[in-house]
C-alpha cells in the first residue's frame, strides 16, 4: 500500500482528504505544520505528498524547497493561495500539482493518482531517448546532458521524455499538461512555464540561452534538434 502525507494546519480539511485518499486505497500519515511535515518526509519517506503553503513554523514553500534538496518525491500542492505569482512559485521550486481550495477532494485523489502513475512508467523497463548529447533513460528515470547526470522531479522528468520522444516538435502548453497530467486544464497551462524555467535551470548549462529546450514565442516548447 502507498503512502501519502499530508501537511495540512486545518484539521477539517485535513481529514477530508485523509478520509478520500484512505477510501481511495492508500495509507495516510497527517502533519499539521511545516517542521513535522518535513519530519515525517525524512523519516517515512512517503510515496508522493499533500502540501498546503500557508503552515505555521515552516512556510509550505519553504518545506517544497526543503524536500527538493534532496528528494524527487511527487509534491501536490493544496492552498487557499489562489493568485499566479504563488502557484507558479510553488511549481518553479519543483512541485509537480497545483490544486487552489475550494478543491474536488476527488480530484484532488485523481491528481495523486496521476503523479504516481508518471513515477511508475518512468520505472518500467523501456528504451532510451537520445537526442545529440542529450539521453533520456526512461527505465531507469534517469537523464544526461554532456555527460553531466540532472536529477528531475517525476513533472520535470515527463516533461523532457515527451518533448525528447520528438525532437524538433513544437509542443503547445497544453498539449504537454495532457501528456504530463493526463488531462488539460485551460488555467492551468501557464504552469508549464514554471515547470521548464525549473527543468533548464537543471539542464542547461547556460538556462539564459538555452541548448536542449528551446521557446517557440506565442506557441510553445520543443526539444532542440542537433544540428538545428
Amino acid at each position: 500500500m502507498r503512502t501519502i502525507l499530508v501537511v495540512e494546519d486545518e484539521p477539517q480539511i485535513a481529514i477530508l482528504v485523509r478520509d478520500y485518499l484512505e477510501h481511495a486505497g492508500f495509507s495516510v500519515l497527517l502533519a499539521a505544520d511545516g517542521s513535522s511535515g518535513l519530519a515525517l518526509a525524512r523519516t517515512r519517506r512517503p510515496d508522493a505528498m499533500v502540501l498546503d503553503l500557508g503552515l505555521p513554523s515552516v512556510d509550505g514553500l519553504d518545506v517544497v524547497r526543503a524536500i527538493r534538496r534532496d528528494s524527487a518525491i511527487p509534491i501536490v500542492i493544496l492552498t487557499a493561495r489562489g493568485d499566479e505569482t504563488d502557484r507558479v512559485a510553488g511549481l518553479e521550486l519543483g512541485a509537480d500539482d497545483y490544486v487552489v481550495k475550494p478543491f474536488s477532494p476527488k480530484e484532488l485523489v485523481a491528481r495523486v493518482r496521476a503523479v504516481l502513475r508518471r513515477v511508475d512508467a518512468a520505472s518500467r523497463p523501456t528504451d532510451r531517448l537520445v537526442v545529440g548529447d542529450l539521453e533520456v533513460d526512461l527505465a531507469r528515470h534517469r537523464v544526461t546532458a554532456g555527460g553531466r547526470v540532472v536529477t528531475l522531479t517525476p513533472t520535470e522528468f515527463d516533461l523532457l521524455a515527451t518533448m525528447a520522444r520528438e525532437p524538433g516538435r513544437v509542443f503547445t502548453r497544453g498539449q504537454l499538461l495532457e501528456a504530463v497530467r493526463g488531462f488539460s486544464l485551460e488555467t492551468y497551462e501557464r504552469a508549464i512555464d514554471g515547470h521548464v524555467k525549473n527543468l533548464r535551470r537543471k539542464l542547461e548549462p547556460d538556462p539564459g540561452a538555452p541548448r536542449y529546450v528551446r521557446t517557440i514565442h506565442g506557441v510553445g516548447y520543443a526539444v532542440e534538434e542537433p544540428g538545428s
